[in-house]
């Protein structure tokens, strides 16, 4: 190989796309010693270039053209699902065009602007500069995925790396079936989220995942971990816990979300969450990967439903679901879940049934240790969910509204 390629092959690769010839040789002039140049007269031409050419690593392109114009192209690069093509910077070779042709294009994704006769120095300088710091989002990039690779902690998000809840949910799945205990998981999914992008940006919906990695981290036990598992879906891992304890708690999320009121620019955002529900206990899963995938088919059986939905293995589950499972059977595993994670009022709300599950056990110790177990006071306490006398005891049971 003679010593011009092997220097051309280590240059970057521009694409020029414009449909007048004078203006991409005087380009082509102006960079030529330190890029390699590829040409197209038009943004279809030009489409189909950055479509079968990975080496390109920018684009300059003019705004007025034939077939399909920069303003399309532009779009279509910013709507591209390849990330080498969506990340591309793009530069807007610039004529006469208003103010309001400006905006278009920056509200497209145009990274930069420069003058049909900008001198070689400023041209370079532009290309030199766009090229630095796509080189430099690549590296944080590299670094986060080896980091997320490697550690314990998903350094941008603060929450655990998905080969983390991989492993701690292998190991907690051998624990509970060991000591037959449940484990069980929930995928949440951000309502609407590509319809966030396209009408805010990346960076509102990269402030609504924020908020919903901060609530869950705040809400969940110090025993659960929770994972970004891709941009808009958050997976929670809930050892010794039972599908009903999930879906209290996903209802609860769920309620959360309704009341949350971004505001952007004056316009107010509002967000929901479709959320899926599996366990071991009720899907007989074996591995991780199977509840996960079990938990995000039911997500997409709540999407389809039109979303902002929980789903367990019965289909959807609301505050009537749980309620009505509660009347059949009082788990004191779930009530003891409850009370760590700082449900008091849901707890309270069934103290009478609890009771009930709870008065032969108080018996037995009573009669064997004779410990001084009130069970005659607890008797009077305990009723069946859902009676006039139950709801007695419950709005007994409740503590005075604090002045």
């Amino acid at each position: 190989m003679a010593v011009a390629e092997v220097v051309a092959s280590s240059m970057p690769k521009i694409l020029i796309v414009d449909d007048s010839r004078m203006v991409r040789a005087s380009l082509i002039k102006h960079v030529r010693e330190r890029f390699v140049i590829r040409e197209e007269a038009d943004g279809e031409a030009g489409w189909e270039a950055l479509l079968v050419d990975p080496s390109i690593q920018c684009v300059l392109t003019d705004l007025g053209m034939p077939r399909l114009d920069g303003f399309g192209l532009l779009e279509r690069i910013r709507s591209s699902r390849v990330p080498r093509i969506h990340e591309l910077p793009v530069i807007i070779i610039s004529g006469d065009e208003d103010d309001v042709a400006r905006q278009r294009a920056l509200k497209l994704g145009a990274s930069d602007f420069v003058s049909k006769g900008a001198s070689r120095a400023e041209l370079t300088a532009r290309l030199e500069s766009l090229l630095d710091l796509v080189d430099t989002r690549r590296e944080l990039s590299d670094t986060r995925t080896a980091l997320a690779t490697q550690g314990t902690t998903d350094p941008a998000s603060g929450l655990a790396t998905k080969s983390y809840l991989t492993q701690y949910a292998e190991q907690q799945l051998s624990e509970g079936q060991r000591h037959q205990g449940d484990i069980s998981v929930m995928v949440v999914d951000i309502d609407h989220y590509e319809q966030l992008i396209d009408w805010h940006g990346d960076h509102v919906a990269e402030l609504i995942t924020r908020k919903l990695s901060k609530i869950l981290s705040t809400k969940v036990r110090r025993e659960d971990t929770v994972s970004q598992i891709s941009g808009a879906r958050f997976a929670v891992l809930s050892p010794s816990t039972e599908l009903l304890g999930c879906c209290a708690f996903a209802l609860r999320l769920q309620k959360a979300m309704e009341k949350l009121v971004m505001t952007y620019r004056d316009e107010r955002i509002r967000i929901s969450v479709t959320i899926g529900v599996s366990s071991t206990g009720s899907d007989g899963a074996q591995g991780v990967e199977s509840l996960i995938e079990t938990a995000v088919s039911r997500v997409g059986i709540g999407v389809a439903a039109g979303g902002n939905r929980i789903v367990g293995n019965q289909g959807e589950v609301d505050e009537a679901t749980v309620e009505e499972y509660l009347k059949q059977t009082i788990s004191i595993d779930h009530v003891l879940m409850q009370l760590k994670m700082g449900a008091d009022e849901d707890v309270i709300e069934h103290l009478p049934a609890i009771v009930a599950a709870i008065l032969p056990l108080a018996e037995l110790l009573e009669a064997r240790l004779h410990c001084g177990m009130p069970v005659s006071e607890l008797k009077k306490h305990a009723h069946t969910p859902g009676t006039e006398a139950g709801k007695g005891a419950a709005r007994a049971a409740r503590p005075a509204a604090k002045s």
